[in-house]
């Protein structure tokens, strides 16, 4: 049964609002791995426009059927490989996609596409790796056991891969490293989110 957008939740819709609000002065944003479109079909409503890009046939067919006629651009495409300009976008956004792909390529793609001023805006999925991450573990368990008892939980159409390739500790480090300045954070339901604003060197000038 098709469930509107506004009564859908899952542990990734969880933290739209996150990624909508940091690129909410955006013109021109990317969704990397959009998926069905729901992230891209809410930033689209504050009026920018938006590029959706996901290399899965069905939820690209999905998220097309599910936007008025040339609202949204979306693109059936590799996001390493697909021609697109440096600085093209100032806003970028993704979730749960970057442990899909390389992630050291990945990121060193998204800052090049990146405008000086941009934001990009990323929640990703990752590992435990050390006994630290337990107490974590342990709160998603009991946070997600309880959103379980007042929500349903709308099963994506996406592709899914699991484990994370990386834990937590090495994605923190590669970000800061391709990053800097990055402002990385761990979230519940085993979340973390990573927020850069490229520098821009002329507004440092002026």
């Amino acid at each position: 049964m098709d469930v509107p957008d506004d009564q859908r939740w899952n542990h990734n819709i969880e933290y739209h609002s996150l990624l909508a609000e940091a690129v909410a002065d955006a013109k021109d944003v990317l969704d990397v791995g959009c998926g069905e479109g729901q992230l891209a079909r809410r930033i689209r409503r504050s009026g920018a426009a938006v590029t959706g890009i996901d290399p899965d046939p069905v939820s690209i067919e999905l998220a097309r059927a599910q936007s008025a006629e040339d609202d949204i651009t979306y693109l059936r495409a590799d996001f390493l490989e697909y021609p697109f300009e440096p600085n093209s976008f100032d806003g970028i956004v993704s979730i749960a996609a970057l442990h899909h792909m390389d992630s050291t390529r990945a990121l060193t793609r998204m800052r090049e596409l990146l405008r000086p001023g941009g934001t990009l805006a990323l929640i990703g999925m990752a590992r435990n790796g050390s006994p630290r991450d337990l107490p974590w573990e342990a709160a998603a368990l009991l946070t997600s056991c309880k959103d379980r008892l007042f929500r349903t939980q709308w099963p994506h159409p996406s592709p899914v891969v699991w484990p994370p390739p990386e834990t937590y500790g090495e994605i923190r480090r590669r970000a800061a490293d391709l990053l800097p300045g990055v402002r990385y954070r761990r979230h519940l339901l085993w979340r973390y989110s990573l927020v850069w604003t490229k520098p821009d060197p002329a507004a440092a000038q002026g």
